[in-house]
């Protein structure tokens, strides 16, 4: 199974560019990871654009990661699985600066039919967007689990060599 694990955000934004810092630890994470994931691609998203539709319909998973407006406190995340994923898309399309693209992106791979079955969203709850290329240490303090989680549903989906 391939997967592509999406990380999205402009990293001169500090906590809007967390999910690709989430990407970088990622990147290092499954460097070392035993037994090996395989069949993982790892795609800086940044702010998005319709050439990301591509890379989508490659893949038979998909994990999105993304700073997002989930009303709680900066630097908390939840996981978002299959139809809680779409749900969650289709019905906040204000709480992300990249919503609008990611639901385009969606309509995209529905309409070919390579919206893949497996699919889940990380979302970090920002504290602020403003210049800085690093993220505040509360956004900060969640790419680890973050990064703990992806490795989870990698391993779970069977990717393990």
């Amino acid at each position: 199974m391939r997967t592509l694990v999406l990380g999205i955000g402009n990293t001169l934004l500090t906590d809007e560019g967390v999910g690709v810092h989430v990407l970088q630890a990622l990147e290092a994470a499954l460097a070392v990871e035993q037994p090996r994931i395989d069949d993982v691609t790892l795609l800086d998203g940044g702010t998005l654009s319709f050439t990301l539709a591509g890379p989508i319909e490659d893949a038979d998973a998909l994990i999105v990661v993304d700073a997002a407006n989930i009303k709680r406190e900066p630097g908390e995340w939840i996981l978002l699985e299959g139809e809680q994923m779409d749900t969650f898309l289709l019905g906040n399309r204000k709480s992300t600066v990249h919503e609008v693209g990611l639901t385009d992106l969606r309509a995209i791979a529905i309409l070919t039919g390579h919206w893949p079955q497996q699919r889940a969203m990380l979302a970090i709850q920002p504290q602020m967007w403003d210049w800085g290329e690093q993220p505040t240490p509360a956004v900060a303090a969640a790419i680890a689990p973050v990064t703990g989680k992806i490795l989870e549903l990698l391993r779970a989906w069977n990717h393990a060599a």
